[in-house]
């Protein structure tokens, strides 16, 4: 085979990013339509990954020039080799750096210089160790490529696939199908992302590119996430995230596949640390990496999966079927255990069939007798057994109901030639190409797919094939929430008026230690528009009395101390106080027990405050996620929160009509409607609350590491914050986390 082909004969490219595209955009389709390749430190030792790459570039035939460079060498592979840049026979277009890490940056340097436009640096040896060194070359790596402005992916990658221009710079030895698909895969693990293209080919589903990202000195899984959502023929994006490092960016390229209609699909690896001073307040414990991750990339439309099945699972619903018009379900089964099976995996997702048509229903019950039952999902018996045609028309009239959103067929492809199966398949995908439906076969369990299936799945495009009943269910799930979400996903800025930011500026900077005290927090709150109890602090028990005539029994006393985080738990809070004894009592209690505390913390009064009486106590908190950024939380409070864990999350600011999406998520959000004829309270109120609180803790960017408003207490006339905690973001909290 000839090495180098001129640029010139290369076909025309179906797509190219318009002028007005993004210089990522650009650089990302420069590197997956390179007009050549060349390969930096190319080596023939046996099993080398330069070897490995050659050997797939020459193997699928890719069209461009291929390019080896080694000082030492004057052929290698059979063909010419090159010493340096300024030896090709033109100038250099996408570079494989392939030499050790201590000279990749200098290549990296050379290449932009000779006028190269993108690399992928295989070469490991960088931030992935923790040594100094590998640091030390991660930095002026990074500097390199910041200031060369090559498309950089790498280092400690696995190399790309780009389908159209039969480019494998990888090092996989497996056979690839060279065929444009709908789908495109990136990630930061190789070995990862390529398990995910080969079993999605496996199942017949096609992969226009992937892209292995490793370290991302310079693009990030974003950037491509940015450059597949306008390419036109890309279909699903499929992500491998081990951490979001730049929110903003991961937010944009979501909204940017949103708009394009592509659903992004996204495996997400472990929980991060989340700095754990946030985990000082209950809101930092229970807002984890992966639920504020979910909070954050649901709102923009992406997908997270469980693991690696459900993820080839849902890729494979998402490219075979449409979007729904909305989530009526039926089933076809030809069994009474199966039909079982199908009603619970889906009432566990939350999911319902919905009632038949009265049409549907009697043509049905005309043509299945004894042993069928006609309903949904339907168990068409021994008719369907007996005469494979009552099994087919079943089919077609929820197929061609209008009542009828998605068909869910109870079956598997046979995994060697079956002459009825096989033509009844085939009727039933021409069914699937008229209707404007997805038209779903469900297999209960996991098979194998033979070389015979997989011939037989790829002549059956319009219909999409599911093994395993749960993540098929899961799938399902995904597209029908997919479908409920907004093509264009609005910004939301804080609506905070400038004194509100200014007392946070004021607080912020007079605060030393690792969190505020209540009253300044409450003080915080107030400004922001939240609303709290009547208070007031005391430093005598005189006082106490006083304050509590003034505000009118009963009153609440609590210990203030910025050193006291979670006040009930040392006895810091005393109930019920009806009269002027009980809260000199309660005064004289708390401020003995702080005196027998370890470490004698700093008391700075006991505050005393209208006791309100409550229908439900409430948890309204925020916390700055180390990877996604700040989100707010609502849900059930007092003592037991950690044990109810009935809470929801969302990005942060957020506005009113989201406030209240946000209570729907939780079952305290249900009852404030006025569950089981009790009255509905005063939702109005925790709205106020989580606006304010959520414009708070975006204001302060990242100063705050958490608010806990814990309880927020709610009854049918109002709602007040009675407790608070603001933890600070500061080395004084780092200090007090264990940092």
């Amino acid at each position: 085979m000839e090495a180098h082909v001129s640029a010139a004969s290369v076909p025309p490219r179906p797509w190219s990013p318009p002028p007005d595209a993004s210089d990522i955009v650009k650089g990302i389709h420069a590197m997956l339509h390179p007009h050549n390749i060349v390969l930096v430190g190319a080596t023939d030792k046996p099993g080398n990954y330069a070897e490995r790459i050659w050997n797939n570039l020459v193997k699928y035939g890719f069209e461009g020039g291929l390019y080896p460079v080694n000082a030492k060498r004057e052929t290698i592979w059979g063909v010419p080799c090159y010493k340096d840049f300024a030896s090709l026979p033109e100038k250099p277009d996408h570079v494989l750096v392939l030499v050790p890490a201590r000279f990749a940056v200098q290549v990296i340097r050379d290449a932009a210089a000779a006028g190269a436009r993108s690399a992928t640096i295989v070469t490991s040896g960088f931030s992935e160790l923790q040594d100094e060194e590998s640091q030390k070359l991660a930095a002026e790596l990074q500097a390199a490529v910041r200031e060369t402005g090559l498309a950089v992916t790498g280092p400690n990658c696995l190399g790309n696939l780009s389908a159209g221009e039969k480019l494998f710079t990888n090092i996989d030895d497996r056979i690839v199908t060279m065929e444009q698909g709908a789908v495109a895969i990136a990630g930061q693990s190789g070995a990862i992302v390529m398990a995910i293209r080969q079993a999605l080919e496996d199942r017949g589903v096609g992969v226009g590119y992937m892209v292995t990202t490793g370290n991302e000195a310079g693009l990030e899984t974003p950037d491509l996430m940015r450059y597949f959502a306008e390419d036109p023929s890309i279909k699903v994006i499929v992500v491998y995230l081990e951490g979001v490092r730049n929110t903003k960016a991961f937010r944009d390229a979501c909204k940017a596949a949103r708009a394009a209609s592509k659903p992004v699909i996204a495996l997400k690896l472990g929980a991060s640390e989340g700095g754990r001073a946030a985990a000082m307040a209950h809101t930092g414990a229970l807002a984890g990496s992966i639920e504020t991750f979910d909070a954050i990339a649901t709102r923009e439309g992406a997908i997270r999966v469980g693991g690696l099945d459900e993820l080839i699972e849902t890729t494979e619903c998402f490219v075979h079927a449409a979007v729904p018009k909305s989530d009526r379900l039926a089933a076809v089964t030809l069994s009474g255990g199966k039909r079982g099976m199908l009603i619970d995996a889906f009432y566990a997702a939350g999911l319902n069939f919905a009632p038949l048509s009265p049409h549907v229903s009697g043509e049905l019950a005309k043509m299945l007798g004894p042993g069928s039952i006609v309903g949904n999902p339907l168990d068409a018996g021994f008719a369907a057994v007996v005469d494979p045609s009552v099994y087919m028309k079943s089919i077609k009239l929820m197929i061609d109901d209008p009542d009828i959103d998605i068909v869910i067929i109870d079956s598997e492809l046979p995994k060697a030639p079956h002459e009825v199966r096989e033509r009844n398949l085939r009727i039933v995908n021409e069914m699937a190409s008229r209707a404007a439906k997805p038209v779903i076969y469900v297999s209960a369990m996991s098979i194998g797919f033979t070389e015979f299936t997989k011939g037989l799945r790829k002549s059956l495009p319009h219909l999409t094939v599911m093994q395993g009943m749960d993540r098929a269910v899961a799938a399902i799930k995904s597209l029908l929430d997919y479908a409920r979400l907004r093509k264009e996903v609005p910004d939301i800025l804080s609506s905070a008026k400038p004194a509100a930011r200014a007392v946070l500026e004021k607080t912020l900077k007079s605060a030393t230690g690792a969190a505020l005290d209540e009253v300044a927090s409450k003080k915080l709150l107030k400004a922001y528009g939240i609303p709290i109890s009547k208070e007031a602090i005391a430093q005598t028990a005189a006082e106490a009395v006083k304050i509590a005539r003034q505000i009118g029994f009963p009153v609440v006393a609590k210990v203030v101390s910025a050193e006291i985080l979670h006040k009930s738990d040392i006895g810091g809070v005393v109930l019920n106080l009806n009269s002027a004894a009980e809260v000199k009592k309660a005064f004289a209690d708390i401020t003995a027990r702080v005196k027998k505390l370890k470490g004698k913390p700093k008391l700075d009064g006991i505050l005393i405050a209208q006791q309100v009486k409550a229908d439900l106590e409430l948890v309204v908190g925020a916390s700055l996620d180390a990877e996604m950024g700040p989100v707010v939380l609502f849900g059930t409070g007092g003592i037991d929160i950690e044990l109810m864990k009935d809470v929801a999350l969302a990005g942060a600011p957020l506005d009113a009509a989201e406030a209240k999406l946000l209570i729907g998520r939780t079952k305290a959000g249900i009852k404030m409607r006025g569950y089981r004829g009790k009255p509905k309270l005063d939702e109005a109120s925790a709205v106020k609350a989580l606006v304010g609180l959520s414009n708070l803790i975006a204001d302060a960017g990242d100063r705050i590491a958490s608010i806990d408003i814990n309880p927020f207490l709610i009854n049918a006339r109002t709602g007040v914050a009675v407790d608070a905690l603001i933890v600070l973001n500061n080395a004084a909290a780092k200090r007090a986390a264990g940092h």
